[in-house]
Formats: structure tokens, sequence, C-alpha cells
């Protein structure tokens, strides 16, 4: 599904970027998250307002590369999205991206600044706030196999919204990371809710934007918001 929306958007020159608990999977090992079925990108509002007045209610049909998976997609968008503060809290989410054969779907949220008093500083309509410098400019990467983009600052992001825990446990949800398959994979004596096995920080997946100081500065970032 994510494959799908990223080849469309990309197809057609929409800017979008994963986010959230996508986004955390990517930093473990560039897939999605086993526990996680709540995908999430974000997009500028301005964007969202084109993607709306472009291709809202209209289907897209999705073919692997191999030909081997066919699928149909549609994409949903919320007719208040120009509406950019939350309000009571039933439109926060934009726009989502369903499968049509079974209901699942990607949560699509726009950010955007909302307060005069503070420029620079967007919001979506969920409490989740970005200086502009924590999202631009993109960085290229890989997200299940195809190209993708990501905050340009993700560490301290993913460290604000989910804590340094979530970048360090090994063990979560009934799953245990393996280091040498670089996988989350099913372990049942790792009861679900759990959130344990504490392990020396890791460094997330490479990405195509080159980083000044590579592997060893990804690192000194890590442990300096962690501490």
């Amino acid at each position: 599904m994510v494959r799908a929306w990223l080849q469309m958007t990309s197809n057609n020159g929409i800017e979008t970027w994963i986010a959230h608990g996508t986004l955390l999977g990517w930093w473990w090992n560039a897939k999605m998250l086993p526990w996680d079925w709540d995908l999430d990108v974000q997009m500028h509002a301005d964007t969202l307002t084109d993607l709306g007045k472009r291709f809202n209610l209209t289907s897209h049909k999705y073919t692997s590369a191999d030909g081997t998976v066919e699928r149909e997609y549609m994409l949903d968008v919320n007719p208040w999205i120009w509406e950019r503060v939350r309000g009571d809290g039933q439109n926060i989410i934009d726009a989502r991206w369903i499968d049509i054969r079974n209901g699942l779907f990607i949560d699509i949220t726009g950010i955007a600044e909302t307060d005069a008093n503070h420029p620079g500083v967007l919001n979506c309509k969920n409490y989740h706030r970005y200086k502009t410098e924590d999202i631009w400019p993109l960085r290229d990467t890989i997200f299940e196999g195809v190209p993708a983009k990501i905050p340009y600052n993700f560490d301290p992001i993913l460290v604000k919204e989910y804590g340094t825990k979530a970048l360090v446990v090994t063990e979560y949800e009934g799953h245990r990371w393996n280091v040498a398959s670089k996988a989350w994979e099913r372990a049942p004596d790792v009861p679900s809710g759990h959130l344990g096995a504490l392990r020396t920080p890791r460094v997330p997946e490479k990405y195509s934007t080159v980083e000044t100081g590579g592997v060893l500065y990804n690192l000194y970032r890590l442990i300096h918001w962690w501490e």
C-alpha cells in the first residue's frame, strides 16, 4: 500500500514524506513495524490543497514491479482541509489512501503555519509541531524497497514524539529485534505491551542525502539527544 502511494505521488510531482510510526519503522530497518497497521505520511498544507483539487475521490491501480501483485486504491480528501486548527477534533486526518479490497488505509495529514506569533513553526491538527528546518530539505531514502522522503531532522523528531527508548529498546509488542537479520521477529516470550531490553543505541538506515560525518556523526547525534 505504501509502495503504491509513494509511486503515485512521485509520478505526479507531489511532495510527501513518511511520518510518526511509519518513520520509526524506517529508522529501524526501512520497513513497516510489524505491529503497526496505522501508516502515516505528511505533506505541506498547500500541497494537500493541490492534492484535493486534482485527485480527490480518484482511483489508482497499482502493479508490483514483478507483476505478481495488482491492487486498486482510492484517495479520499477531507473537505475540511482548508481548516488548519484542531476544532472539535473530528477532522484531524486530512485525507486517506484506501485499499478498496479491505478498507486498510494510510493517514495523510498536512502541516502549516497557524500562529503569526511563531513564524517558521508548522503544525498538524493533532498538535504535532515542527520547525521549518526540521522538515526541509527532505532527505531521499528507501522505504519498503522504493524511493521515499523523510524529514531532515528525523532523529530529534522521533525522540520528541516517542522518547529515546523507542530508538534503543529491542523487545516490544510480542517482537524482538534480531541484530543479525535486522528485523523485528515474533517472540512468544515477549508479551504485548512489553517494553524492555535496553541495548546500545543503533545507527539508522542509510539515506541518499549526504550527511557530514557519516555513521559516527549520526551515532553522536542520537546519543546527544538521548542525554
